[in-house]
């Protein structure tokens, strides 16, 4: 492991130490499994990443309509079209 130093609130500080009591854990391995849980949450995608997503959904759905490659600005005017307008 890497030895590290923070700095917590004392709010922060008061809430890891009640949670870690609780747990029976120490308030770094609290703080470890809150950083953990955070990235793994957090979605960071390249531009590859990014570009192979889009491929790997393309052609996936199907809308019905058979015109939207030629008429997509009115479809999409369509679906952003405000629900109380009259246009």
């Amino acid at each position: 492991m890497v030895r590290t130093q923070i700095q917590l609130t004392q709010q922060q500080a008061r809430s890891v130490k009640q949670a870690a009591a609780a747990a029976h854990l120490s308030m770094a391995d609290i703080i470890r499994r809150g950083l953990d849980l955070y990235l793994r949450t957090q979605v960071t995608l390249t531009t590859e990443n990014r570009i192979q997503r889009a491929r790997a959904v393309a052609g996936r759905f199907r809308s019905g309509m058979k015109d939207v490659s030629a008429r997509h600005d009115a479809h999409l005017a369509e679906a952003f079209k405000p629900a109380w307008s009259t246009a």
